[in-house]
């Protein structure tokens, strides 16, 4: 098979959950685990950093890898799910997977995955890992996709585990109280691998403490960081970085631009610190240059990335309450001129949740994406009236971002958002 033979087979076979929801999720690592032993366990031929959250995670993967970068390391990135490319998913210092690997990888065990009946991400998952030990990486950063425990990345013993912030999302599979979802993130702690708990959210973090404890493994609950922003507009950001009172960083500068990306440096500097102490060496150069350049070094998209100005059109994968209610805040402190959202949204989102917290001095345009989760921009704009929130439907967002051009003046700013899906349809991402 060539790579979108590959493909079409994997999409076609095996069920993914970014397409059918949970249908796709498996209760288990079994399947995970029987295609690993097939392959000889690359898993346990590398050593990784494994990271959980419900906000933040992608981004805090995406600028440890960075820094490793800079600091000399081969370094392995898993992420999930991917906006253009199947390959995105899996990098090596910021290159993505070759489509001759993926081709051959399924090709060669097309008898295996016919056998066991795994799901895209598992398969996935198994892919990644192969091919982290072919190429002989230094080190691995591994973003679990969905909760933790039942993730199927979480076959691997990590040297470390990072957890970020925890909200409300996917609670038809992680449960509806945060401690409930905190549980599921927690999964991923093993023994003698400390954890970092990046965010410190005081009403859950008993939840890590007492897996911590079960495990005996170390904790450490980043909460003697300050982080206080020195310069900010859309294109970089600039902090002090303090730690129990003292200077850190001065004018540490970052490509990425969330305001929500704040909230995850204490976590990526507490787990540096900890590789830097244990079996790597890491220095302020490299962090420094790490953290200018996360967006170049691994390709990272979709977070709050400027597409185009005059008016300025921002794509954002915010699409929980807590990210999009961090976006919108932002957007309204550092922008200028009427807000216009394109807004789209999977079938089991809370949409009861998210209403509420719209802008309501924004304009709205509702759309959709061609995966099947996704709900319709009609249907979508019922909701919404039903909500006293008006706006015409586009079956496409890039029509709708096409005739909002037309409507928006030069002062204004576009954002699209509610999505991942609707983002990775974006003609100019």
């Amino acid at each position: 098979m060539n790579y979108e033979e590959s493909l079409d087979y994997l999409l076609e076979r095996l069920p993914m959950f970014q397409r059918v929801g949970k249908a796709a999720i498996k209760k288990d690592l079994g399947n995970t685990l029987t295609l690993l032993k097939a392959l000889g366990d690359p898993h346990k031929e590398f050593k990784s950093i494994h990271i959980a959250g419900t906000n933040g995670k992608g981004t805090s993967a995406h600028a440890l890898t960075s820094v490793l970068k800079e600091s000399g390391y081969k370094t392995g990135l898993y992420t999930s799910p991917h906006l253009k490319s199947f390959t995105e998913r899996i990098r090596i210092n910021g290159n993505e997977v070759s489509k001759q690997f993926v081709a051959d990888f399924v090709t060669t065990n097309q008898v295996l995955i016919d056998q066991v009946k795994p799901s895209f991400f598992e398969v996935t998952v198994v892919m990644a890992f192969e091919y982290f030990r072919q190429e002989q990486v230094d080190i691995a950063v591994i973003e679990t996709g969905l909760g933790g425990r039942l993730d199927s990345t979480n076959v691997i013993h990590p040297l470390l585990s990072l957890i970020t912030m925890i909200g409300y999302d996917h609670m038809d599979l992680l449960g509806d109280t945060l401690d409930k979802i905190a549980v599921e993130k927690a999964g991923i702690i093993k023994e003698n691998a400390p954890v970092v708990i990046g965010n410190n959210q005081q009403e859950i973090t008993h939840v890590f403490e007492e897996v911590a404890r079960s495990k005996g493994t170390e904790i450490h609950v980043c909460d003697d960081y300050q982080v206080i922003p020195v310069e900010k507009n859309l294109h970089h950001y600039t902090y002090n970085v303090f730690k129990k009172g003292q200077l850190l960083f001065q004018n540490l500068s970052t490509d990425i631009t969330s305001t929500y990306f704040s909230y995850n440096i204490p976590g990526v500097l507490k787990t540096l610190e900890l590789l830097d102490l244990g079996p790597m060496k890491i220095d302020q150069g490299a962090i420094t240059r790490g953290f200018k350049l996360i967006k170049p070094s691994t390709g990272l998209k979709g977070r709050l990335q400027v597409i185009g100005e005059s008016p300025m059109i921002i794509a954002d994968i915010s699409h929980n309450q807590p990210g999009l209610i961090t976006l919108f805040e932002q957007l309204k402190q550092e922008t200028k001129g009427k807000l216009h959202v394109v807004f789209g949204v999977v079938r089991d989102k809370d949409l009861a949740g998210i209403f509420p917290i719209l802008p309501q001095e924004a304009s709205f345009y509702w759309t959709s994406s061609n995966v099947p989760r996704s709900l319709p921009a009609d249907e979508l704009k019922i909701v919404a009236e039903n909500h006293g929130i008006d706006g015409p439907a586009f079956q496409n967002v890039n029509h709708a971002i096409e005739e909002v051009r037309k409507l928006a003046s030069k002062e204004d700013t576009i954002v699209i958002c509610g999505s991942t899906f609707v983002v990775a349809e974006i003609d100019d991402l």
